[in-house]
């Protein structure tokens, strides 16, 4: 019993022994210096290189660096070696995040759907869903192409609002919905437009009614009102067509991220679609 109580006197001493030694090194630079030599007493992880201490510190230090390619070899290489460490789920989102700031989108998206479909109770799951969102709102091209993007994202985003409508990302997501919906409404104009040039007037009728309907909050909104009544009034503008063209471009989400704040302050807001 005696033998027992002087071991674990003699290992509390040696513990306390061993902090109070390091204590005036924690004034002195060089963190990785003083890790190893916590490690070496067994006080902290291991960041030798080639362990996955090691390796997320320089992977953690890359990624920030925006060295997203070196960053990503070395998260890939700890899912690969590494799967039951307690950084696999770290490595996994951060793989995912290496492939989105590499403008690799389609293979980030696949990345980060994997990660929701295994770990749906995670607390970064808004964040997931976000950069899901962001995944397909990045390739959004012009009104004169397939708008499947805009689509895609704007379904994705409502859908994080309706599961986690407090996020720190939600204030965002509403102003690139918005800014979505009206890169379709002026599609929709875009298509009218062409329909009016090509003096097929029900159809250019049908899709600017399609826009008012859908999109009523839009910026198109008034000029799509004008059209029509040019040619339900049988005097469609043959000669200025192309003034009724909008921007091709998305807009920026920036503007509506103002214009919420300020409606949020009045009233309530019109969350997308």
């Amino acid at each position: 019993m005696m033998t027992s109580q002087r071991l674990s006197r003699s290992r509390s001493f040696s513990f306390f022994a061993v902090v109070i030694l390091l204590l005036p090194l924690l004034a002195l630079p060089g963190c990785g210096t003083m890790n190893k030599m916590l490690a070496a007493v067994g006080l902290a992880d291991d960041n030798s290189p080639g362990t996955p201490d090691g390796m997320v510190m320089t992977a953690m230090d890359a990624f920030n660096e925006g060295d997203y390619s070196g960053a990503l070899k070395i998260f890939e290489e700890l899912r690969d070696n590494f799967p039951f460490s307690k950084y696999s789920l770290l490595a996994d989102l951060k793989t995912a995040d290496c492939r989105y700031y590499m403008a690799d989108y389609a293979e980030a998206l696949a990345l980060y759907e994997e990660f929701e479909a295994n770990h749906p109770t995670n607390e970064a799951i808004p964040y997931v869903l976000f950069q899901m969102g962001m995944c397909s709102y990045k390739q959004i091209g012009t009104i004169d192409r397939d708008t499947n993007d805009a689509v895609v994202a704007l379904q994705t985003f409502s859908r994080m609002l309706r599961l986690f409508p407090e996020s720190p990302y939600t204030s965002e997501v509403k102003a690139r919905i918005r800014a979505g919906r009206n890169f379709l409404a002026r599609h929709e104009m875009y298509v009218a437009a062409f329909y009016v040039r090509s003096e097929e007037f029900k159809q250019a009728e049908r899709r600017l009614g399609y826009l008012l309907a859908t999109y009523p909050e839009s910026d198109e909104c008034p000029k799509a009102k004008e059209l029509l009544a040019a040619i339900r009034s049988g005097n469609p503008p043959f000669r200025t067509w192309r003034d009724w063209i909008p921007d091709l471009s998305l807009p920026d989400w920036q503007t509506f991220a103002s214009g919420l704040s300020m409606q949020g302050r009045g009233g309530s807001t019109d969350d997308g679609p």
